[in-house]
C-alpha cells in the first residue's frame, strides 16, 4: 500500500503519522508531501520512503497513492497560515482514494461530533483505519 502523508508548517503531525504507520505497517510505502521543505524534511526523518515539496507535488501525488493522511487543513484552501493553496486542497479533496483527516482546531474549523482528544489518540485511530482500508 502506498500512502501519502501530507503536512505543512513544521511537519510535526505528519511525522507523528509516519512514525505510527511505520511501526504498525512496516511494509507500507510512505511518501511525505510537505507544503514547505521543513515539513517534508521532518516527515522524512520519521521514516518515509520518498519526499516531495510544494503545490505540484501535492497535485501530482494525490491520485498516485492508495490513501492520503494528514491534518484536516489539507482539504481547506488557505489553511495552515496560507500554506495550503486552493489547488492543493482541491487535489486532496478530489482524490479518488480514501483521505484520513486528523482533526485540528488551528484551522478555524471545528467538526461537529468530534470529541476533543489528544493528538496521539487521533493518530492511533488513523493508523487503525489504514488497516481497515488495506483489507
Amino acid at each position: 500500500m502506498k500512502i501519502m502523508i501530507m503536512d505543512g508548517q513544521g511537519g510535526g503531525v505528519g511525522r507523528s503519522l509516519v512514525e505510527a504507520i511505520k511501526e504498525k505497517y512496516p511494509e507500507a510505502e510512505l511518501i511525505a508531501v510537505g507544503t514547505n521543505a521543513m515539513a517534508t524534511s521532518n516527515m522524512m526523518k520519521g521514516g518515509t520512503t520518498e519526499g516531495a515539496t510544494g503545490e505540484n507535488a501535492v497535485i501530482y501525488n494525490s491520485n498516485r497513492v492508495d490513501l492520503i493522511a494528514g491534518p484536516i487543513g489539507i482539504v481547506m484552501a488557505n489553511a495552515m497560515l496560507g500554506e495550503i493553496t486552493p489547488r492543493m486542497a482541491e487535489a486532496v479533496a478530489s482524490a479518488d482514494v480514501p483521505v484520513l483527516l486528523i482533526p485540528m482546531n488551528r484551522c478555524n474549523a471545528q467538526v461537529m461530533g468530534v470529541k476533543s482528544r489528544k493528538l496521539g489518540e487521533y493518530i492511533k485511530e488513523a493508523v487503525e483505519k489504514i488497516g481497515e482500508q488495506s483489507r
